[in-house]
């Protein structure tokens, strides 16, 4: 049927990239960090130095991947294979995303159909849907209002990317 990417923000929970599509390729994670990097670089937001982390799978550690993440800056950190809680916080927004949107929504007919329920389901997610590790606010609303009590002027990126 389909898969789905994610890079979420650890500071915020924020997810900053995303993708669908029908087989599980590199391209897939990568498409996802590329809309990560963009939505970071558009705001302004420095990456340079991001700690990523992911499991283990071969997307994550194809060439290809690992070259992006090189000349993004960023810092590959790699879980242990079999360990989903090395990255827990990965494991928890597939496992929302799962029930609050594949199982809710579904099932789907094409990818199509899933990339716009993803779609207005990460709308959903950083805008309105409230997380207790965040003092109860959604995750766009908790970055904002961090770095404009930090520095009014720029909205940096936290440092930390988790993706799934």
């Amino acid at each position: 049927m389909g898969f789905t990417a994610f890079v979420t923000d650890v500071f915020s929970r924020r997810i900053v990239g995303w993708r669908t599509h029908h087989r599980m390729p590199t391209e897939l994670p990568l498409d996802a960090l590329e809309m990560a990097l963009w939505v970071r670089d558009r705001a302004g937001s420095e990456v340079t130095g991001v700690i990523h982390h992911s499991d283990a799978g071969s997307q994550y550690v194809a060439l290809r991947y690992t070259e992006r993440l090189t000349g993004a800056g960023a810092l590959a950190s790699i879980g242990t294979v079999g360990d989903s809680y090395d990255n827990a916080l990965a494991e928890s927004v597939i496992g929302l995303y799962k029930t609050e949107c594949v199982r809710l929504d579904g099932p789907f007919k094409t990818v199509d159909e899933l990339e716009l329920a993803t779609l207005s389901w990460v709308h959903w997610y950083n805008h309105q849907r409230l997380h207790s590790a965040l003092d109860h606010v959604p995750p766009l609303e908790y970055e904002q209002a961090h770095y404009r009590r930090i520095n009014p002027q720029q909205q940096p990126l936290s440092g930390q990317l988790a993706v799934h």
